[in-house]
């Protein structure tokens, strides 16, 4: 199945519903886990900060000045690569004790607290960090400057940042496969079920859709699916057995009913009687055909294929269909044309086919006017044979084609005509027993009729 129409399917989307849900909870978990590491890590910092401020404060007011410088000298010497960061200036930012060479001049304060960048200095290896500091001023407008750097909280947090986005992608990523996945193996299942579905449709009515034998859903679907089309085959098997069999328990009556109507007609003195009841016999016989037909394509249907094929020349049958109709043509003023390719060899039954060709010729000069035009091609390829009956008629509407190939269905504007809606219906009957396809289509105008049968080279033998 192509991926366009994969992401189209419902469980794809079902699945891009979940992964959303899926990705939206690692995004929240994810969000705590940044909140809580790297926000506790910097209140640490902050708490840090103003517990050596508490302390110097304590120092500043039990020693005074030099006191706090004292401190601040012991603090920085005891640990010269530390992180705390001290400055202690007099009023004009002259240093008088601390860690930092100068004041901070591009700082940036918020809440108290003040963010700036530093410089290239002994112990931070020549890289420029981050700090983060508190100042205040002391006594006599000496400022005092706290801090710590925090390059490695951004490090840290830089590290969570990193870890959130790839964990992001990589959950999208597999959700998205997996749904891919999932889908892929769901519409699978599915198109089996369409395939099956489109054949059934086709006329294929022994089809079954096949199961898993795992019980799941698809499995209960197929079953009741299966379970349903064994429910339509005995009805329509119903009433097809109901119309073979009135065909068959009429047939006998009616054609003594016929027999008995010829006899009296030979004995009828009264030429009024007599064309009464040779118009009976007319009806007779057209009711007799009609049965006749009935029982034969109840016969095709039943049997399925052809019981004994053999090598039939359908150019032969064509030409002499052709010769039979071509005086029924002239006598409408009808010009017949002929594209025949010799020796096209098919297998089947020649009487059956013969009778398909000379069905589709009939029809086509019936409802052809005159003064029309009645055209016959047959070809053969690598893919089969092709057969075309096309005429300049009525022909039939779009919404019609189907329709025609069911029984009795006739077409609006052809019931004037005489017939009894039967013609295509052998024909259809016929081309499917012999594995063939068969086509309507506008002639413009007219109708044109196309069949497709295999040829013998490609007809596998049963």
């Amino acid at each position: 199945m192509k991926l366009l129409g994969l992401l189209r399917t419902s469980s794809f989307q079902l699945a891009l519903v979940y992964m959303v849900l899926f990705a939206t909870s690692v995004f929240i978990l994810l969000g705590f886990i940044y909140w809580a590491t790297a926000g506790y890590m910097a209140d640490q910092t902050d708490e840090t900060i103003e517990a050596e401020i508490v302390g110097l404060a304590e120092q500043y007011s039990r020693q005074g000045l030099n006191g706090l410088i004292s401190v601040i000298r012991e603090r920085v010497a005891r640990d010269p690569n530390g992180k705390s960061l001290y400055l202690f200036t007099a009023r004009d930012y002259i240093k008088l004790a601390g860690n930092l060479d100068e004041w901070p001049e591009s700082a940036q304060v918020q809440d108290g607290w003040v963010n700036f960048q530093l410089d290239e200095q002994v112990g931070w290896e020549g890289k420029e960090h981050i700090a983060r500091a508190r100042i205040f001023v002391v006594q006599g407008g000496l400022r005092l400057l706290v801090g710590r750097d925090v390059h490695d909280l951004l490090v840290v947090k830089r590290l969570i940042e990193r870890a959130i986005n790839w964990g992001m992608g990589i959950t999208l990523a597999l959700a998205l496969v997996g749904g891919i996945m999932m889908s892929r193996s769901t519409a699978k299942r599915i198109e089996v079920i369409n395939q099956i579905s489109r054949k059934i449709m086709a006329g294929n009515l022994a089809l079954r859709i096949p199961g898993r034998g795992t019980g799941d859903d698809f499995d209960q679907l197929a079953e009741n699916l299966n379970q349903m089309l064994d429910r339509i085959v005995q009805l329509m098997d119903g009433i097809r057995h109901v119309s073979d069999n009135i065909a068959h328990d009429l047939r006998t009556p009616l054609t003594r009913l016929r027999n008995q109507l010829e006899s009296a007609l030979i004995s009828a003195e009264k030429e009024e009687d007599r064309d009464q009841i040779a118009t009976a016999v007319a009806e007779a016989d057209q009711l007799l055909a009609t049965f006749n037909a009935l029982l034969r394509i109840a016969r095709l249907e039943t049997g399925g294929k052809v019981a004994k094929p053999e090598a039939v020349n359908l150019s032969h049958l064509m030409s002499d269909a052709a010769e039979l109709y071509e005086a029924l043509a002239e006598d409408k003023n009808q010009t017949m044309e002929m594209n025949i390719q010799p020796d096209v060899i098919t297998l089947g039954d020649k009487d059956l086919l013969f009778q398909v060709i000379s069905n589709l010729i009939d029809n086509a000069i019936k409802y052809t006017p005159e003064g029309g035009s009645v055209s016959l091609q047959l070809i053969e390829t690598k893919e089969g044979v092709f057969f075309q009956v096309a005429d300049s008629g009525i022909g039939i509407p779009e919404g019609e084609k189907e329709k025609v190939f069911q029984r009795f269905y006739r077409v609006a504007k052809s019931r004037s005509l005489p017939g009894n809606g039967l013609g295509l219906s052998l024909v259809a009957a016929v081309i499917a027993m012999h594995k063939g396809e068969i086509n309507l289509a506008d002639a413009e105008p007219g109708l044109k009729v196309s069949v497709k049968l295999p040829k013998a080279s490609l007809i596998k033998p049963s």
